[in-house]
């Protein structure tokens, strides 16, 4: 029996930003397309409750676009999304912040209201949460791809190393790594006779 070798090896990290992203995405797109099918006015100060969230036209073509960055980043996958996602819930949660000290003023051109700053600070966090998960924390698998990046030394398959210290050579301090499947057959069978 042979293992897949042609999956990556962080295709479960990549469903987990895929799916946060997509969903993510399609909930933003959604509240914008529903505030832009009303025609509202671009910068209107009050604005119109939509999906219980206070919005105008330029709510509306921002929630769009960045719904449409995160969809697509669900669509490429991978430390693209996880970047996406970090960059995106940063973002989210410093607009939070800034619209809640310009709520009361006339510079609120997002028409922002309290629940838009708490959806704000939601889904920033569940961004950031979803985009930094398996990324930035100590203790990572041998196998994830980020550990894998930082610690190139520890090589997690018999292909990862080359040269000298690979091959265990005399004078390499070099530890065997896990082998694939066909590895451990032609050492089996090598050994039979």
């Amino acid at each position: 029996m042979d293992l897949d070798t042609t999956r990556r090896a962080d295709r479960r990290l990549d469903r987990v930003y895929r799916i946060g992203a997509g969903f993510t995405g399609l909930v933003l797109v959604g509240f914008g397309s529903a505030g832009m099918m009303i025609r509202l006015p671009l910068f209107d100060t009050r604005g119109e409750v939509v999906a219980g969230l206070s919005t105008n036209g330029a709510l509306s073509f921002l929630s769009i676009a960045i719904g449409s960055l995160l969809v697509g980043a669900a669509i490429l996958g991978g430390k693209f999304a996880s970047t996406v996602c970090v960059t995106v819930g940063g973002a989210f949660l410093v607009s939070g912040l800034v619209n809640l000290i310009l709520m009361s003023t006339d510079f609120n051109v997002l028409a922002f209201s309290v629940p838009n700053v708490i959806f704000s600070y939601v889904v920033g966090l569940v961004l950031l949460t979803i985009g930094m998960y398996g990324r930035f924390t100590g203790n990572l698998p041998s196998d994830n791809p980020f550990r894998r990046y930082r610690h190139p030394e520890e090589g997690t398959d018999a292909g990862t190393d080359t040269g000298a210290h690979a091959a265990g050579a005399p004078g390499g301090n070099a530890v065997p790594g896990p082998r694939s499947a066909r590895e451990r057959e032609d050492t089996s069978e090598e050994s039979r006779g």
